[in-house]
């Protein structure tokens, strides 16, 4: 009878020992179900083992912005590219020979070139150190300060910045190589009577960031750098007026949508380079409620600026901005808050996720350069996910379900590793890397040999159904269709088509993607 009753009180334990073992099961499994990779894992910290294809895409990106060199060329390494535009600027005693042209075309449009030398800045102070690793900072370095000459000799007083060489409607008359062009290149400027806020507030933040790449490499360049973007700063803030306002014609070419995000965008660099808690304020409690549109994710372009100023103001908040008050907290709070809603929009697995993707898995915002949106969102995602494991953030919640710094990253690589030739079309859509990349890419100089003398009407090369004589190595071409599909056909502008400022994201991605290293907590 006693054995009865001990066998009978161990089958009670057990069966409460089994149920409590399937309830922890249960937890577990719903936690797991939850939260997405949340370990961290150790915080790294110089750049350790290098994947080895992001490191060899760095190398061909980057030498997109050597093709789209204007000026006299230096250590030219494009055998098909030569001198052009020398004479830029010589109608108003300037020397605006240098700065790169936009894309396929031959203008110098001061609004994307200036967002390039940002997107560039940004990427060199997040990034260098990686860059170094596999022997690119130094292209990068080269290829910023010819752009950044460029901004200096086009700001030649304080309320007075030139914005464009050349006119858009009579280069688009002709087809040619830069080094053969004839026609009149007419120059376009702000001032006090005719403002352009977005293109002087972008100006001023390229300047800006850029005085921080060079501050240990040639301190006094930084420092008129820095000068030039704080007379730009507030002449922009002073003279709010939309550029397009200004000079109409140039809807039809880089149409802006506001200038808010320019000036957030241009303060917060203000604030990184010179540590003033005039900025810091300018983009929390005095514009952050007006301009920041806190809350609502947006794309980041050279158009819009919010969400690239939302993530740059985050690092802020995680790595702590000194001497900071409550009502400056409580604003990058909020810009930490947005950049959160953001990279959950990005997540496939999130519940707020955009479902706006192609079957092959890219973000597809837009038929008309297709890849800009996802390279830059992608771009967006590997800083945060860095800050992030650098600030020993273990997650962040989207409506209730947890993701991690690596979700963000394997996000990231997907679009990255698509573009590179992962998708239906088996492709690379970066020109020089891979077996398989566009032929026929939408660009004046890659598509005539460099013995052919043109004039303006060498159209026959733009309908030649032939590859391009020359290869536009680096170029990211528009990209493809919500389909996955893409037409490697030059008049096809729509895909083929590269620009500058698509390409210094990418440089951006995969400069985050060599590896994985820990980011700097100041720039300074």
């Amino acid at each position: 009878m006693g054995a009865g009753k001990y066998t009978k009180g161990c089958t009670r334990w057990l069966i409460v020992l089994v149920v409590a073992a399937l309830v922890v099961t249960a937890i577990v499994l719903g936690l797991r179900k939850k939260a997405h990779h949340s370990d961290m894992g150790p915080v790294p910290g110089p750049p350790g083992a290098i994947t080895q294809k992001y490191s060899d895409a760095l190398s061909v990106a980057l030498q997109f912005f050597q093709v789209q060199k204007s000026g006299k060329l230096v250590n030219n390494k494009i055998s098909w590219r030569g001198d052009s535009a020398l004479s830029d600027g010589s109608e108003d005693g300037l020397d605006l020979s240098k700065g790169m042209y936009d894309a396929g075309d031959h203008i110098k449009f001061g609004l994307p070139m200036a967002f390039t030398a940002t997107v560039m800045s940004w990427t060199i102070l997040e990034y260098g150190d990686q860059m170094s690793a596999v022997n690119q900072l130094d292209s990068a370095l080269d290829s910023l300060k010819w752009i950044t000459d460029y901004l200096i000799n086009a700001h030649p007083s304080d309320s007075v910045l030139y914005i464009q060489v050349g006119d858009p409607d009579l280069d688009h008359q002709c087809w040619q190589r830069p080094e053969e062009m004839t026609e009149k290149r007419p120059l376009l400027q702000i001032n006090k009577k005719n403002p352009g806020t977005e293109v002087a507030a972008e100006t001023a933040a390229a300047m800006a960031a850029a005085s921080l790449v060079f501050k240990s490499i040639n301190s006094s360049y930084s420092d008129l750098l820095l000068q030039h973007a704080q007379k730009l700063f507030t002449f922009a803030d002073d003279h709010k007026v939309s550029y397009t306002s200004s000079f109409p014609k140039l809807e039809k070419f880089y149409n802006s949508t506001g200038f808010g995000d320019e000036l957030l965008w241009a303060a917060s660099w203000l604030y990184h380079a010179t540590g003033d808690q005039f900025y810091l304020s300018y983009v929390t409690v005095q514009n952050g409620q007006s301009y920041a549109d806190w809350g609502r994710p947006t794309w980041f372009s050279w158009d819009d600026k919010r969400s690239g100023t939302q993530v740059l103001l985050s690092r802020l908040n995680l790595f702590g901005a000194k001497q900071s008050t409550n009502a400056e907290n409580k604003g990058l709070q909020m810009y930490r808050k947005t950049s959160e809603a953001i990279m959950c929009g990005l997540l496939p697995d999130s519940p707020t996720s955009t479902s706006s993707r192609t079957d092959g898995g890219l973000l597809w915002i837009d038929q008309w350069n297709a890849l800009q949106h996802p390279v830059a969102a992608s771009f967006l995602a590997v800083l945060y996910s860095d800050y992030m494991l650098t600030s020993r953030t273990p997650s962040f919640s989207c409506n209730g379900v947890t993701f991690s710094s690596s979700d963000l990253r394997k996000f990231a690589m997907s679009q990255a590793d698509y573009i590179l030739g992962n998708n239906p079309m088996g492709i690379s859509y970066l020109v020089g890397y891979g077996d398989k990349y566009p032929q026929q890419v939408h660009h004046r100089g890659a598509s005539i040999p460099a013995s052919a003398n043109t004039g303006c009407k060498g159209f026959e090369w733009l309908k030649s159904p032939n590859p391009n004589p020359n290869v536009a190595v680096g170029a990211l071409v528009g990209g493809p269709f919500k389909n996955d599909s893409y037409i490697d056909n030059r008049n096809n502008s729509m895909q083929s088509e590269p620009t500058t400022y698509n390409s210094a994201v990418l440089v951006g991605l995969l400069s985050g993607l060599i590896t994985t290293s820990s980011v700097v907590r100041s720039f300074n």
